[in-house]
């Protein structure tokens, strides 16, 4: 197929990329080409301002693709703008798990309801992250319900490749005894890894399916557990405290993410213990050579 690749060129997006060359597709990687790939002839390079609606139809006029793979669409605006720029057959949409209100134990994609929420043609700037998400969801479902699409909605990702530094930020606190604000120590909560995000994206580029779908690796984890690791490693007691640094997963409820829909597609996501712990044994090793 040919597919249109909007990003793709850092963290989970280049596992995609590269999941998509293995199943054979022509792939048209556009970005504001500001990073060098990994990809190196498999692809077709195109420059884009994501935000400017001119230069997306500049780029894409008289194109069609098959899949268009949309991980920079961040609000209802952006939604717009690709829309009518680019022609396709199915365009997949990166959204995201806090387009929940809130996230609780078991949570599925009807507990969003993008086609009844109030639709507000917004910029990135104009709301905080969770409600551009929401309101760029809402274009879908409201005003572009004639075109078949999917909205992937993940948790926070995770891997050795973390820009974010979120989950890097706890074993650096506890082992450098560094004081943290944490106000969700025992609450559970969903993480799914760069490699899988990036390929369940790829897996679904051939899928008969529309709307919305949850991936996230099964099974969940508490920061008290990460915590209570790092110390069972390493000795060092974590120093939690309401004056220390305040915590990135801060604010996160107690919740599960299910992926029933996904797994009905035929794709089985990794056991998050399969993998965490590893990741939390790399982020001891690389944090105690710097102490």
């Amino acid at each position: 197929m040919e597919i249109l690749v909007v990003g793709g060129t850092k963290y989970f997006g280049i596992p995609m990329v590269q999941k998509l060359i293995q199943q054979g597709h022509k792939i048209t990687l556009a970005t504001r080409q500001t990073t060098q790939d990994c990809f190196g002839g498999h692809v077709e390079r195109v420059k884009i301002e994501r935000t400017n609606p001119a230069s997306l139809k500049n780029a894409f006029s008289g194109r069609t693709f098959d899949v268009v793979i949309d991980k920079l669409g961040y609000c209802s605006n952006d939604i717009k703008y690709m829309m009518e720029a680019v022609r396709s057959e199915k365009y997949i949409h990166m959204s995201s798990t806090a387009v929940y209100q809130p996230k609780v134990i078991d949570t599925r994609e009807e507990l969003f309801d993008g086609y009844h929420k109030e639709l507000v043609w917004c910029n990135r700037s104009d709301f905080p992250y969770d409600e551009i998400k929401r309101q760029a969801e809402c274009a879908l479902w409201q005003e572009y319900r004639d075109r078949k699409w999917i909205a992937v909605r993940y948790p926070f990702v995770t891997s050795k490749d973390d820009y974010t530094k979120r989950l890097l930020f706890y074993i650096e606190h506890a082992i450098k005894g560094m004081p943290m604000h944490i106000d969700n120590l025992d609450s559970r909560m969903s993480l799914i890894h760069a490699k899988e995000a990036g390929e369940f994206l790829a897996y679904l580029v051939d899928k008969d399916f529309e709307g919305a779908v949850n991936g996230c690796s099964d099974n969940t984890v508490s920061i008290r557990e990460i915590l209570d690791y790092v110390e069972t490693k390493t000795g060092k007691k974590p120093i939690i405290s309401s004056s220390g640094e305040a915590a990135p997963y801060n604010g996160e409820p107690d919740h599960s993410i299910n992926t029933d829909k996904a797994k009905k597609l035929g794709y089985l996501f990794s056991n998050l213990n399969d993998w965490l712990w590893d990741l939390v044994d790399y982020y001891i090793d690389i944090t105690s050579m710097n102490v």
